[in-house]
């Protein structure tokens, strides 16, 4: 049984703790707010630039003027995964899900022979991959020193993704990250980058049955159009894991101040017990010392 001294030393530490996870809470919260701020503005601008790609991709169809960003290789047999993750932890389990999202579909992919390639955007992820898929990752992307995430970092991951396909590295890009919802609620999502798919969001665009021309012809828009888009749906999704991050830090401190502060009432409960069965027991020896006498 622990003395009271000891008792007495782990209550002020877990109000320490309690202390620094309750701050910690308050900052999520003040970040929050920015953050889910520029997701959901952002949100518009990627959704209408993929409707604009959709419907220049539907007018070209399978022309020969159609870039290879769009019409693909042709093959499907190496898969690059550009998994985005949080650069630091505390955040609950919203990197474990990402990485076991992205984890699920390599597996599956090798599993049906396909050869698998992964850039990892952010530390956690990178982390949690490389334990079984060490071998798969080819390069990782560091934005511990970032601030605020710009659109310039965005475009550097673009350019690098867009140069690996240009020397043949790949076949299929696919993009991994966490659509913020709510502070409890991040879904970890994953979009195809390369081909750039343009069904679905054609058939949700409200222009899609209008006739355009184009100038210049649409096989030169969707050469410009398209590496723009692959960086513009990166910068979203980076957008989204930090605001996603944010809440999830938020949920979890708030989950940690609240253990912290039913663990202090139990050290505090049994370090009163053990002082109240010490001093009845200092009493019963001062009574049986003083009968005695």
């Amino acid at each position: 049984m622990p003395s009271l001294k000891d008792l007495k030393n782990r209550i002020a530490s877990v109000k320490a703790t309690q202390k620094i996870t309750k701050a910690m809470k308050m900052v999520a919260a003040a970040k929050l707010r920015r953050a889910q701020e520029a997701a959901e503005a952002a949100r518009p601008y990627s959704q209408r630039m993929a409707a604009v790609l959709a419907n220049i991709a539907q007018a070209v169809g399978a022309d020969d003027s159609a870039p290879a960003l769009m019409t693909g290789t042709g093959k499907d047999d190496t898969h690059l995964l550009v998994v985005c993750t949080a650069e630091r932890g505390l955040c609950g389990g919203f990197n474990s899900q990402i990485a076991r999202f992205a984890r699920d579909h390599v597996r599956k992919l090798l599993a049906q022979g396909k050869t698998v390639k992964i850039i990892c955007v952010g530390k956690k992820g990178f982390d949690i991959l490389r334990r079984e898929f060490a071998s798969l990752i080819i390069d990782r992307v560091d934005l511990r020193e970032v601030k605020k995430i710009g659109f310039e970092n965005a475009d550097r991951i673009g350019h690098k993704v867009i140069e690996l396909f240009e020397r043949g590295e790949f076949d299929v890009c696919t993009l991994f990250y966490s659509e913020f919802k709510s502070v409890i609620s991040q879904i970890p999502t994953a979009q195809q980058l390369i081909p750039a798919s343009a069904g679905p969001v054609a058939a949700e665009s409200d222009s899609a049955s209008a006739i355009y021309e184009y100038e210049p012809d649409a096989g030169a828009i969707l050469t410009d159009l398209i590496p723009r888009n692959i960086s513009v749906q990166i910068f979203r999704a980076l957008l989204e894991n930090v605001a996603g991050e944010m809440g999830a830090k938020m949920s979890a401190m708030d989950n940690a101040t609240r253990n912290a502060g039913e663990m202090i009432n139990k050290l505090t409960l049994n370090y009163n017990r053990q002082r109240q069965a010490q001093i009845t027991k200092e009493l019963i020896e001062i009574i049986s010392g003083a009968e005695a006498l």
